[in-house]
């Protein structure tokens, strides 16, 4: 990217990324994802994606294999099996990554998911597609089938260990009172209704609920930023969002939510990845119910 084009740190729009479909510079990841079926993102995006797209599959790319009683359904992936997937898409130094999913379809939130990675690896030209895939249809923008390749890039990852909480720092934070957790899952999951994902419904005791739907616009868009300020100062209180720890089921779609906060101008707030998938392998760990 030369000085004078503009880097992309949270959303980009799709009037924006169309624009740059020509961009060498620019790499964009088509991220769509189902838990029911997760054959069927990879198969959407040899139908039909953003042209230049090249496809990251949530379990295969972005994520490690799962450790029975260890990690959640969703583990972070090694840093160099993920950075050599990345030199593979074409990511490297000054490259602007834009990450699309199906936020509204059948789809799981995990565009956010390669927005936190990258920025966990310290490659901060990473946005979401905003309104992704759905948006993208409506305007009647154009798509191309089959698999892509970009040029390999060098990827050299300056990891931020500092964004990341693991389990025993939630406990130590509820524990002191020295920070908030926030559960991103529905209110239903929360309360320990409707639970078809996990093995043990409820939520990690202390935290409070802030499903990241909530910072959506019925059609897939972000919120404004003044009105996702207004929602997370809300939320956090007198804390400051470094002290704010967000989870979900398996930290997929709470990385949603600190792009949100992120957007809104507040900072970066931690992720729990592990999250409740994990909090509920150890039958030690207290659950609670209810609001």
């Amino acid at each position: 990217m030369t000085s004078s084009e503009t880097i992309y740190t949270t959303i980009i729009s799709t009037l924006d990324l169309a624009e740059r479909l020509d961009d060498e510079g620019v790499a964009i990841v088509d991220c769509r994802f189902s838990l029911g079926d997760p054959g069927w993102g990879r198969r959407a995006y040899l139908e039909g994606h953003i042209p230049g797209a090249v496809y990251a599959h949530l379990d295969q790319d972005l994520c490690s294999a799962i450790i029975p009683g260890v990690t959640g359904r969703h583990p972070l992936p090694e840093v160099d099996v993920l950075s050599e997937k990345l030199a593979a898409w074409g990511v490297g130094e000054g490259i602007q990554v834009v990450a699309y999913d199906d936020l509204r379809g059948v789809g799981l939130a995990s565009a956010a998911r390669l927005w936190w990675l990258l920025r966990w690896l310290g490659h901060g030209a990473v946005a979401v597609l905003d309104g992704g895939w759905g948006a993208w249809q409506r305007e009647s923008r154009p798509l191309r089938s089959g698999e892509e390749k970009r040029q390999r890039r060098d990827f050299k990852p300056r990891l931020r260990p500092e964004l990341l909480v693991n389990v025993h720092q939630v406990e130590l934070i509820l524990k002191a009172g020295s920070g908030k957790v926030f559960d991103s899952r529905a209110a239903d999951r929360f309360r320990g209704e409707n639970e078809t994902l996990d093995p043990v419904a409820g939520h990690i005791p202390g935290a409070v609920s802030a499903p990241f739907m909530d910072a959506f616009r019925p059609d897939g868009h972000l919120q404004s930023e003044s009105e996702l300020r207004q929602r997370f100062q809300f939320l956090l209180g007198q804390s400051r969002a470094q002290e704010a720890v967000f989870y979900c089921g398996s930290g997929v779609t709470a990385a949603n939510n600190l792009l949100a906060m992120a957007h809104a101008g507040l900072g970066e707030a931690l992720l729990y990845a592990g999250s409740w998938s994990q909090w509920i392998t150890d039958p030690q760990r207290s659950v609670a119910t209810g609001e």
